[in-house]
């Protein structure tokens, strides 16, 4: 996919399922990311809350994979 045509597909799913997660950790979180899931799958909106970053994802699967992982760290950072 070309970079328009992922971020319009992007656009039809979005808001999806979303995530919290620390700011600290937002290296790992992206790795996870770009080692488990296509570029179309997810995304990540920074400085959602104070001290955290939200990830979004197309499905609810994937969102649940990326809480297990992560499980200390969501939802961490919100104040």
């Amino acid at each position: 996919m070309t970079p328009q045509e992922i971020s319009d597909y992007k656009m039809r799913w979005r808001p999806g399922y979303s995530v919290d997660v620390h700011s600290d950790l937002h290296v790992q979180c992206k790795d996870w990311c770009r080692k488990n899931l296509n570029r179309w799958e997810w995304s990540m909106d920074t400085y959602t809350y104070v001290y955290a970053h939200t990830f979004r994802f197309e499905l609810e699967e994937s969102a649940n994979a990326f809480k297990e992982h992560f499980a200390e760290w969501v939802d961490k950072g919100k104040t």
